[in-house]
C-alpha cells in the first residue's frame, strides 16, 4: 500500500487513449455509473468544476430520467476491475434502452462488452492497485472521455506538483491522534467528496470504523447527539459521557468556503472541545482545487495505513468485501 501512495503523483501523468473513438459524440449530460472505489474519481470530478453536466449512480440499473434527457446523455460505465455487478447490469440496461455508452475499466466483462459491441472505452492501466488508489487513473480517464482537456492538463501538472513522500509525517500525526478512537470527518457540503473519501480510505486501509457529514446540515441535528455527552453540565450523566470518548473529529476546512461556513467550523470546533471532544482542523492546502483535494486524499492516504500498522493490520486487501462478493453470488 506505501508503495501505491508514493508513485500516486505519477497516475495524473497517464494519457487516457480511447478505442472505438469514432463512435464517441460530445454530449449534453453524463451519467456515470460505479461502485466502491471506481465512482470516488467522479465525485471529486464535481469539486474541480461544480458546474460539470454529471449524474453519479451508485446503484443497480439506471437514474429515473425523462426519455429525451436520456437521449442527450453519454452512460459510462466504470468499474476498476470491470466486473462490478451493479455496474454491468446498469450497462445492460442502458444498452437495452439505446442510450449512447462508454466504459472505464482495466479489462474483465465491460471491456469485453465495449469490444462486442463497438462502444468507446478507456482501458486504465492494470499495475495492480486498488480501486481506492486508482483515482488519479480514473479521473483522468473520465475528463478524456468528457472531452475536457482543459482538465486533463490540470491533471497532468499536478503530476509534477504532489509529493506524497512529503504527506506521510503529517499523516503519521493524525493517526497517533486517532487510534483507538472512531475519527469522524466533516467538511463543508462543496468539500463532501474529500471527506467521504478520508472515511473510505480509514475504512478500507486502516480497517477501522469512520464516519463523516457536512455543514451547515450536521449543525441542525447530528451535533446534538453529543452534547449530552459532555457531562452532567449538558444533562448528561458519567454513563452517556463515556460515549464522547470513543469519538476524534476532524474537520475540513477550505479558505474558499463560505464565510459561514468557516464560522460555523469554529464555533462548532468550540462548543465539541467544551464538551470534552477530541476535535481538530485541517486546513485543506494547495494552489487549487486539484491540488487541495489531492494534497487532503494522500494525508488520508497515510493516516489510514499507520493506523493500519497500529492495530497490526493488513493496509491493502479488503477481505470483507471478497467474502461477501461470494455470499451474493
Amino acid at each position: 500500500m506505501s508503495d501505491a501512495i508514493k508513485n500516486f503523483a505519477n497516475q495524473f501523468g497517464y494519457k487516457p487513449t480511447i478505442e472505438n473513438s469514432k463512435n464517441l459524440k460530445k454530449y449534453k449530460k453524463y451519467i456515470l455509473s460505479g461502485m466502491g472505489g471506481s465512482h470516488l474519481s467522479a465525485d471529486l470530478a464535481r469539486i474541480y468544476d461544480p458546474s460539470l453536466p454529471l449524474v453519479i449512480r451508485s446503484d443497480y440499473g439506471l437514474p429515473e430520467m425523462l426519455a429525451h434527457e436520456h437521449k442527450d446523455s453519454l452512460f459510462i460505465a466504470n468499474s476498476y476491475s470491470g466486473n462490478t455487478e451493479e455496474v454491468i447490469d446498469a450497462l445492460n440496461q442502458a444498452l437495452k434502452e439505446k442510450i449512447p455508452s462508454a466504459v472505464i475499466a482495466v479489462g474483465g466483462k465491460l471491456i469485453a462488452i465495449a469490444q462486442k459491441n463497438n462502444l468507446p472505452y478507456i482501458q486504465i492501466p492494470n499495475t495492480g492497485i486498488q480501486p481506492r488508489s486508482a483515482l488519479g487513473f480514473n479521473l483522468n480517464a473520465l475528463f478524456k472521455i468528457m472531452g475536457r482537456e482543459d482538465a486533463l492538463e490540470d491533471c497532468y501538472k499536478l503530476a509534477k506538483v504532489l509529493k506524497p513522500n512529503t504527506l506521510e509525517t503529517k499523516g503519521k500525526l493524525i493517526a497517533q491522534k486517532i487510534k483507538n478512537k472512531i475519527p469522524v470527518i466533516y467538511s463543508s457540503r462543496a468539500n463532501k467528496a474529500i471527506a467521504y473519501n478520508w472515511k473510505i480510505k480509514l475504512n478500507e486501509t486502516g480497517k477501522i470504523p469512520a464516519f463523516y457529514n457536512v455543514l451547515p446540515e450536521l449543525n441542525h441535528n447530528e451535533m446534538t447527539g453529543f452534547s449530552a455527552g459532555g457531562g452532567p453540565a449538558f444533562g448528561g450523566d458519567e454513563k452517556i459521557k463515556s460515549l464522547n470518548k470513543l469519538f476524534h473529529f476532524i474537520i475540513l476546512k477550505d479558505k474558499s468556503d463560505h464565510k459561514k461556513i468557516q464560522k460555523r467550523m469554529d464555533m462548532l470546533a468550540k462548543l465539541y472541545k467544551k464538551r470534552g471532544l477530541k476535535t481538530e482542523m485541517l486546513e485543506l492546502a494547495g494552489k487549487n482545487k486539484l491540488e487541495k483535494i489531492f494534497t487532503s486524499l494522500v494525508i488520508a492516504d497515510w493516516t489510514a495505513v499507520h493506523i493500519a500498522k497500529h492495530y497490526g493490520l493488513e493496509s491493502e486487501q479488503v477481505p470483507m468485501v471478497e467474502e461477501f462478493k461470494r455470499l451474493i453470488k
